[in-house]
C-alpha cells in the first residue's frame, strides 16, 4: 500500500470528492484525519474507514475559522504523530450573474476556498518543515482554467488555488514540501447536483439541457468525471517522491480544458 505510515488530512471529507478521497487514501493505508463541519457524516466515514480496518479520526472544522483550524490540525498531529499530507477540498457553491451578486455570497465563497486553503496550509506547514517532508494538494477546477457564466466567486477562488500552490510550492522546497493542484471537470456530487436546478432556472432551460449542453458541452465523450478518476490524480501528486512536479497542476476532465 503506497501510504502506509502516512497521515493525511482532506478538508470537506464528509460527502462527495472528500469522501471518496479520504477513502481511497485510506484503503492504501494512510492515517485518515476526516475534517468537516459536519460532524455527524465525517464520523459516518471514520466507521466505514475504521470497519475496513483503517485508522481515521474526526475533526469537526470550519475551515474560515482560525483557531478551529488550528486546534484542528493540533488534534490530527496529537492523534497520529505528524501530518504528512493535506488535501485542501472544501468548497461550496453559489451561482448568481456579476451584476446581482451578493457580496455576502462573494465573500462566502472566497473565504471558504481561499481562506480555507490558507488557514489549513499554514497550520500544516509548521509540523512539515519541522519533519522535512510534506505533500500540499489543492482541489481546484477546470474552473481554475477556464470561465463560466453566473461563478465569478467561485472561478476567482479556484484561480487563486493555483497562484497559492506555486508560492507553497517554491517556499516549501527547502524544506522537501510539495504543493500542487488537480483540476477536476464536473463531477455528479451534492455539490453538482445543487447546480443543475439553480442554472436551469438562471438560464431559462432545462435540467437535462443544462447537463449535456452546459456542464458537458465541453467534454470529448459527454462522461462526468468520477471521484475515482480524481482520487488517482491526488494520490499520484501525494506519493511523489522528487520535487519535480510541485507546483504543477492536473487537469482531470475528460477533454473539456485541454492544458
Amino acid at each position: 500500500m503506497r501510504f502506509t505510515g502516512k497521515s493525511v488530512i482532506v478538508t470537506g471529507a464528509a460527502s462527495g470528492i472528500g469522501r471518496g478521497l479520504a477513502l481511497a487514501f485510506a484503503r492504501e493505508g494512510a492515517a485518515v484525519a476526516v475534517a468537516d463541519l459536519n460532524a455527524a457524516a465525517a464520523d459516518a466515514v471514520v466507521a466505514q474507514i475504521r470497519g475496513a480496518g483503517g485508522r481515521a479520526l474526526a475533526v469537526t472544522m470550519d475551515v474560515t475559522d482560525e483557531r478551529a483550524v488550528d486546534a484542528g490540525v493540533a488534534a490530527v498531529v496529537e492523534t497520529f504523530g505528524g501530518v504528512d499530507i493535506l488535501v485542501s477540498n472544501a468548497g461550496i457553491q453559489i451561482v448568481h450573474p456579476v451584476e446581482s451578486f451578493p457580496l455576502a455570497d462573494w465573500r462566502k465563497m472566497l473565504a471558504v476556498h481561499l481562506d480555507g486553503a490558507f488557514l489549513t496550509t499554514r497550520a500544516c506547514l509548521k509540523y512539515m518543515y519541522a519533519a522535512a517532508s510534506g505533500s500540499i494538494i489543492y482541489l481546484g477546477s477546470v474552473h481554475s482554467k477556464e470561465a463560466s457564466a453566473l461563478k465569478a466567486a467561485y472561478v476567482t477562488a479556484k484561480h487563486g488555488l493555483l497562484g497559492l500552490a506555486r508560492v507553497v510550492a517554491k517556499e516549501g522546497a527547502k524544506h522537501n514540501v510539495r504543493a500542487n493542484v488537480v483540476c477536476p471537470g464536473f463531477v455528479r456530487t451534492p455539490l453538482v447536483e445543487k447546480q443543475i436546478p439553480e442554472q436551469a432556472r438562471e438560464l431559462g432551460i432545462s435540467e437535462a439541457e443544462v447537463i449535456k449542453n452546459v456542464m458537458l458541452k465541453g467534454t470529448l465523450d459527454g462522461q462526468f468525471t468520477s471521484v475515482e478518476e480524481i482520487a488517482e490524480a491526488v494520490l499520484y501528486f501525494a506519493g511523489a517522491t522528487t520535487n519535480a512536479l510541485t507546483g504543477q497542476s492536473l487537469v482531470v476532465s475528460h477533454g473539456w480544458f485541454l492544458d
